[in-house]
């Protein structure tokens, strides 16, 4: 009773802390907190497939992108469109295209994944550059009208930052619920038994190929919401912002330096990597190199991350070593 009083308290608190954010935050640190819940979504969509199911890929990103492309081409083209539409057009485009790779990727594991997703990942990102009646080649697709959301009794304006932070709360916050739910269902428990055992699973009775495929549609399907939303953030979309290595290398850093073995893990990454990023900022524009020497360290260190370290001084605190002094006797 004194644990559900406890964590009712923090998620009021919580709730009423991210009401308030812009009012004493500022336009900077609102947008910064913006960024944040974009690709906190896309480390936990990335994770879905890494630390759930046991699938490592290098080329997450062309769902991020295609997320983005479809929100932006949906607002360029269909003229009265809502944002809400557009917001759908993109999550489907990336759903659609982890469908159709799914046939392929999902009969293949380890290496061969991480390898075929690199590929794949890089088509993308040359289409994007050289279909440029489409894409708008290396500008990328910017300057899209972004309408207001009418519900009726209250009127959404998303060119103002506060108004968009609202927007992009509830949107990856109820996404982010969703993917934590699914994770608490039957299904969730066979995807980390696909990621342990394989082959028992198949045992059971369940057809490994088609549940990673089930897995890998809705993981590409919030990525894509991720990379929408960031496009209407941005008011712009790029090969390089949407489809190139970096974009794909960002959410696997964040799931390392997070604990991969923790739904909320990709969040303390993610925190953890901005933070630090907005530091070093400050001082030099060798970000990626920082980047690079942290994702050594937790290797090397700490290779169940900041959750991991989190767990291991739990267990500590709960099970103290008792201290030996001198004057026992070892045997």
């Amino acid at each position: 009773m004194r644990n559900k009083k406890i964590l009712c308290l923090f998620w009021t608190g919580l709730i009423i802390s991210l009401i308030v954010y812009p009012k004493v935050a500022g336009i900077y640190y609102t947008n910064f907190f913006v960024t944040f819940a974009i690709f906190s979504l896309f480390s936990v969509s990335y994770n879905f497939l890494l630390g759930y199911t046991g699938l490592f890929s290098f080329g997450h990103a062309m769902f991020f992108g295609t997320g983005g492309y479809g929100v932006a081409l949906a607002l360029t083209h269909l003229k009265g469109i809502s944002v809400i539409s557009a917001l759908g057009i993109g999550m489907l485009a990336a759903a659609v295209l982890a469908l159709v790779l799914c046939p392929i990727v999902v009969r293949v594991t380890g290496t061969a994944f991480a390898m075929l997703h690199l590929a794949f990942g890089q088509l993308m990102y040359v289409l994007a550059l050289k279909l440029r009646t489409i894409t708008g080649g290396e500008d990328g697709v910017g300057g899209f009208p972004l309408p207001s959301i009418n519900l009726g009794f209250l009127s959404i304006n998303l060119k103002d930052s506060a108004s968009f932070y609202y927007f992009a709360l509830v949107v990856l916050g109820l996404s982010l619920w969703v993917m934590w739910f699914f994770t608490k269902t039957p299904f969730g428990q066979i995807q980390r038994g696909v990621r342990d055992n394989a082959k028992r699973i198949d045992y059971l009775g369940f057809k490994v190929p088609q549940t990673k495929a089930v897995i890998y549609v809705i993981s590409g399907a919030f990525a894509g919401v991720a990379g929408a939303v960031y496009a209407l953030f941005q008011n712009l979309i790029s090969a390089d912002g949407g489809f190139s290595v970096i974009v794909s290398f960002t959410p696997i850093i964040n799931v390392m330096v997070g604990g991969l073995t923790s739904f909320f893990g990709p969040l303390w990454g993610t925190a953890i990597l901005q933070i630090i990023t907005e530091i070093t900022t400050r001082y030099t524009d060798r970000v990626e190199l920082v980047s690079g020497l942290i994702l050594i360290s937790i290797i090397m260190f700490a290779p169940l991350g900041f959750m991991g370290f989190i767990h291991y001084l739990k267990r500590r605190w709960s099970h103290p070593v008792p201290f030996k002094t001198g004057m026992e006797k070892t045997s």
